[in-house]
């Protein structure tokens, strides 16, 4: 078949488009995987203002969200309206940020450059995220990323974007803490924030006396010093260095469980302070064998095996909401269910034990062998809420019934064998799936002392219901939008 040089050209550059975005959304899915859990990405981008918007959505992230895309982007065209943007790539680097279109349960950014006239970056928005903005911060530098690469000619493409983007975590985290300590501070603030994120991540991992870190470690700009106040100020000429971080753990003992905080300019150990905080601070508030960076009281992260991640360390257990809501109960008593399973499941661990809960929706509570109560416990009496907290840490599962009563504890779940059995997991996680699998109306929470809180219904780990591949190390194809929206 003959091609013309002008076909050849187009053919190379599309080649190279699709390669460019296949990396950027293999290294922002990868990365966001280790940072918030299964994450999906996607991209719509139109290269110039005439072109078409093309779609590259390997995972069928946006799926169900056709209406208002076609709404935004076919239907309507006032996104194609940017005079000012002009069509150079040497100004690859000056974007014009545009909004994010709000689709339920995703997190996107995205912007107008001279190298890309238009690109928005997409992903999930999970439900246990300290915060948002280190993930924006993400999607942000894939839009960068994106023009930049694009900016660039095919001889001189390195393929580095996906890399660098799969190991972004503490870069996204930097990001985030200095467009909040720009807001208060300024930009000329003397606290660089990376040494301070590798002296955490240090003293994370550093045992004392076979002890993991306990207590606040709070890190100031020096301008705002005078703000606080000191119960201990060390001297200036003897101040203990940060990058000390052997001694600088052995500090952490004088403020652990007291409330205080350990106090640095992220160069030095200036003393101890109270709660008091200046008008921007960032603290690592140690926890063991976790912790949580936070900005003014608010987290923004956690850090854990020499990592930071977006988790918050407490189920959100969405999936037993979305369940209780299905159900025949009503949504006041599903409310009130809901908020006792999740303070049970909260006190577990926090504590750091395993439990099984099994909550009966039906008329005539199941029989299930164990510790039956005489009368129930009614669980909307906050004592006797508490008492259900004590009992977690029994062998045995809790058994809860439709009228928020607490029928029994210490129980055994009893089922036959059957496929869809995980033999990786525990026989706590593997009896709830056979109960429910022949027990109708039944929900089981299982929380496990080293593995996320599962919420099984009718055989089923309803988290793995959705489950898809992740196709890593894949040159993805386009599609245009006006098509998809449609098929």
């Amino acid at each position: 078949m003959f091609y013309s040089v002008a076909m050849l050209e187009d053919k190379a550059r599309y080649s190279f488009v699709r390669r460019c975005a296949s990396d950027i959304l293999n290294g922002l899915s990868d990365g966001l995987t280790h940072f918030s859990g299964t994450s999906r990405a996607a991209v719509l981008f139109a290269l110039r203002p005439d072109s078409p918007m093309m779609l590259c959505d390997p995972q069928n992230l946006l799926k169900g969200h056709e209406p208002i895309l076609k709404s935004l982007y076919v239907d309507n065209q006032h996104w194609r309206a940017r005079e000012s943007v002009e069509q150079d790539r040497r100004q690859y680097a000056d974007i014009t940020p545009v909004k994010d279109p709000g689709l339920a349960g995703l997190l996107s950014h995205g912007g107008y450059s001279g190298s890309v006239f238009f690109q928005q970056w997409f992903t999930e928005h999970h439900p246990d995220l300290c915060s948002a903005g280190p993930t924006e911060c993400w999607l942000e530098h894939a839009v960068w990323r994106f023009s930049h690469d694009l900016a660039n000619e095919v001889d001189l493409y390195t393929g580095i974007s996906g890399y660098f983007l799969k190991e972004y975590a503490s870069h996204a985290v930097r990001d985030h803490i200095i467009d909040l300590m720009n807001l208060s501070l300024g930009w000329d603030s003397l606290l660089r924030i990376y040494p301070v994120l590798d002296a955490v991540l240090m003293i994370s991992e550093t045992q004392e006396e076979g002890s993991w870190p306990e207590g606040r470690l709070l890190f100031i700009d020096p301008v705002t010093m005078d703000d606080l106040v000191f119960l201990v100020k060390f001297q200036e000429q003897i101040r203990p260095q940060l990058v000390n971080y052997k001694y600088v753990r052995k500090l952490l003992l004088t403020v652990e469980r007291s409330g205080h905080h350990l106090v640095s300019d992220g160069r030095s150990i200036l003393g101890i302070c109270g709660d008091k905080l200046p008008c921007f601070s960032l603290c690592a508030d140690f926890r063991g064998r976790h912790g949580f960076l936070k900005v003014n009281r608010n987290k923004i992260c956690s850090f854990a095996d020499g990592r930071f991640s977006s988790t918050t360390y407490q189920a959100k257990l969405v999936h037993l909401e979305e369940l209780l809501l299905e159900s025949p109960l009503g949504s006041s008593k599903s409310y009130f269910i809901f908020k006792i399973v999740a303070s049970l499941v909260h006190h577990a661990q926090n504590r750091k034990h395993g439990c099984t809960i099994v909550i009966d929706l039906n008329s005539s509570p199941v029989t299930v062998s164990g510790q039956v109560l005489s009368p129930p416990l009614d669980l909307r009496m906050p004592r006797m809420l508490k008492m259900a907290k004590s009992l977690t840490k029994v062998d045995g599962a809790l058994h809860i019934g439709a009228d928020m009563h607490l029928h029994g504890f210490a129980c055994l779940l009893a089922g036959r064998s059957f496929a869809g059995e995980d033999l990786a997991r525990g026989a706590r996680y593997n009896s709830a799936l056979r109960f429910t699998a022949e027990h109708q109306g039944v929900i089981i929470v299982v929380v496990s002392s080293d593995r996320p809180v599962s919420v099984i219904h009718q055989g089923v780990d309803v988290h793995s219901v959705c489950a898809w591949s992740q196709k890593g190390g894949c040159v993805y194809d386009f599609e245009l939008l006006r098509t998809w929206v449609r098929s």
